[in-house]
């Protein structure tokens, strides 16, 4: 078996996204993989394992009613295991919506996402909009 490049794993789990097939994308990471989000919402910090991952993901639908999507605004940039790709995310909810862009930080070895670092364009609004813990 041929291990994909680390700029093919990120399209994979970018087109997984893109078409809310949440399984596939999840199996690209790596069982200990290690998503850090940033900001100062009930959501930041560091989330472990798939386990982990999958609740941060699931309490953020929860949050933004199944709304909140992510979705592709360029070209990924590889620098050997590191692809950083830039994305536009939005969510709404009754009171409350966003929209904004970011990077998206992957860290990929041996055909699996091991590490997911985030950064958005406004901190405070998207704390804001995730609320407090």
């Amino acid at each position: 078996m041929t291990v994909q490049t680390p700029a093919a794993v990120a399209t994979s789990y970018f087109d997984a996204l893109g078409r809310g097939d949440v399984s596939s994308a999840m199996a690209l990471f790596s069982p200990d993989v290690v998503w850090h989000q940033p900001g100062a919402n009930q959501f930041s910090g560091d989330h472990q394992g798939l386990d982990g991952v999958g609740a941060l993901l699931g309490g953020m639908m929860e949050a933004s009613q199944s709304t909140f999507q992510l979705a592709v605004a360029g070209p990924a940039m590889v620098n050997g295991e590191l692809v950083a790709v830039p994305v536009q995310f939005s969510g709404s909810r009754t009171d409350a919506s966003m929209d904004m862009p970011g990077i998206d930080l992957l860290t990929v070895r041996e055909g699996k996402i091991v590490e997911v670092r985030l950064f958005s364009a406004d901190g405070p609004a998207e704390d804001a909009f995730w609320g407090q813990a």
